[in-house]
């Protein structure tokens, strides 16, 4: 039985995901298959629901390595064969699977969607970057607050390194974020340092190594604690490629949802 979340926005994103969802992904009628939108609305409490009745859950929201939609005042998908989103078992991002034959990665590069490894930055770096996630990602995988959580990581830091510390909050109308390329931030940076936000794959993209929680989609080429701030991990270039293949064979356009690649796709990478 699959049950799809509904939330209430009405131009929210999941009213197009779902359709697609329900018509590809394969019924099973007496075992409940959950699917949530984000974490808005009623989401992160029925999540814990579902987690409590020990029932089958995917997270699902924006992709990887994709096009990028416009989402503010209301989102809007440019070109739907370059727009992906991620369908994540058990949680909010894509944790495991297989590499993948890179087929789809090559896919991604013929659509012009950056996924090339440049390599690392190898002369005089300078600052370390901080890019939280959203105050809600934040609450729910830290327990505590967006601010807390830079007053934390900035503490932290300081008993390792004496870098300077720039912080970046996601791009929102009217913050001072609005209207910026984190690329611009990502010259000459040493480290970026995240707990959930995609932001980490921009860095690894543009030179830049990274510090994540475990449970980000960039963990397996990222370092996880603070101490190894000054030597960060930086993955030579087979690691990377295949890092990349593994990322690629995680998202999908809302055509594969519908036509039932994603689930064929993502059931060989989930048994």
């Amino acid at each position: 039985m699959i049950i799809t979340h509904k939330l209430q926005k009405a131009d929210c994103l999941s009213h197009q995901i779902w359709p697609a969802i329900e018509k590809g992904w394969k019924d099973t009628p007496m075992k409940p298959i959950h699917f949530f939108w984000g974490l808005g609305g009623s989401n992160v409490k029925e999540i814990a629901q579902v987690q409590e009745k020990n029932e089958e859950w995917w997270f699902v929201d924006v992709g990887y390595l994709t096009q990028q939609i416009t989402r503010y005042p209301s989102p809007i998908i440019h070109d739907y064969d370059k727009t992906y989103f991620r369908i994540c078992k058990g949680g909010m991002h894509t944790k495991r699977g297989s590499v993948g034959t890179g087929q789809r990665l090559n896919v991604l590069k013929n659509q012009g969607i950056d996924t090339e490894f440049k390599g690392w930055y190898t002369g005089e770096v300078k600052h370390i970057l901080l890019c939280p996630s959203s105050p809600t990602v934040t609450w729910h995988i830290n327990g505590m607050s967006q601010e807390q959580w830079i007053e934390t990581v900035t503490k932290d830091l300081r008993k390792y390194s004496q870098r300077e510390i720039k912080v970046r909050n996601k791009p929102r109308p009217n913050n001072e974020f609005w209207n910026t390329d984190i690329k611009d931030w990502l010259i000459d940076c040493h480290c970026l340092v995240t707990n959930m936000s995609l932001s980490a794959i921009d860095a690894v993209l543009n030179k830049v190594p990274i510090i994540t929680h475990t449970s980000n989609v960039a963990a397996p080429v990222a370092s996880h604690d603070l101490k190894f701030i000054e030597k960060p991990l930086r993955p030579g270039r087979k690691t990377m490629d295949e890092w990349l293949k593994f990322v690629a064979e995680n998202q999908f356009t809302l055509k594969e949802i519908e036509t039932g690649v994603a689930y064929n796709t993502l059931r060989v990478q989930n048994d």
